[in-house]
């Protein structure tokens, strides 16, 4: 069953499906291109591990750790042993706990010199707040200041976007394609929800075939696969929630096809 928008599903962004939307998409850009691309190039799936400020943080459904206090023992007895007073009552108060982070990451490298010609991001919650920004930041930075391609993919409304030099743009989501060869330009897909999300070529050396992306179809396919129509409600709103004109357009959508 496809997905009832004509772009990207809002409803994926949630804490809780995104998560696992976000590595089945890493592998199906891979299983896409990956063909299309030899006997030159190869993709490596990578993963970068980092720890975040879990109250600093997007990720839901990981449960706090609760200590269960013993009840006490009501019943006094007469005893000649010095009885102790009673403390005052604490407050209970949430700490910062590190989490630790895996995303992944797609690598397209020659094979005959294992040089890394683009890399593909997939932008996560993680990646646009807190420390995971700050260190998402510094290896973009990295990639930037090389020759290295770089597609970077955001399908998040949620969360600042990256940075651009003049970034003038207001859009739920987009796809920046950065060349090596053409620093310090690069082009911006800016696209919103009522949208179709632009294909989009993935950037190699000068002159070889350039694979098209189509997102749309990868994400119809994970939303099938999946069974993401078997978990979602549409009769709630998405979180997070959509702004007035476009949750009114939602409605009608959802309505025309049954699905509230």
């Amino acid at each position: 069953m496809p997905s009832p928008f004509p772009g990207m599903n809002p409803y994926l962004e949630h804490p809780e499906l995104f998560p696992g939307f976000h590595h089945w998409l890493i592998i199906e850009i891979a299983r896409f291109i990956s063909p299309l691309l030899r006997p030159k190039y190869r993709v490596a799936v990578e993963v970068r591990m980092y720890e975040v400020n879990k109250t600093n943080s997007l990720t839901v459904g990981i449960p706090d750790i609760s200590v269960i206090n013993r009840k006490s023992n009501t019943q006094s007895t007469q005893t000649n042993t010095a009885v102790v007073t009673p403390v005052s009552q604490p407050q209970r108060v949430k700490i910062p706990v590190p989490l630790s982070i895996r995303e992944g990451y797609l690598e397209v490298r020659e094979v005959e010199t294992d040089i890394l010609v683009t890399t593909i991001e997939i932008l996560s919650p993680s990646n646009k707040r807190g420390k995971g920004r700050q260190q998402y930041e510094e290896k973009r930075e990295e990639i930037l200041a090389t020759r290295t391609n770089l597609v970077e993919i955001d399908l998040l409304r949620s969360g600042k976007a990256m940075p651009l030099a003049e970034d003038q743009i207001s859009s739920d989501y987009r796809i920046l394609v950065c060349r090596g060869d053409n620093r310090p330009y690069a082009d911006l897909y800016a696209f919103n929800v009522q949208d179709t999300i632009p294909l989009f070529p993935l950037p190699l050396r000068l002159g070889d075939t350039e694979p098209v992306i189509n997102l749309y179809t990868l994400l119809n396919d994970i939303y099938d696969v999946s069974g993401y129509d078997l978990v979602i409600d549409y009769n709630k709103p998405p979180v997070p929630q959509l702004v007035k004109n476009d949750g009114a357009w939602a409605d009608i959508l959802l309505r025309e096809q049954g699905l509230r």
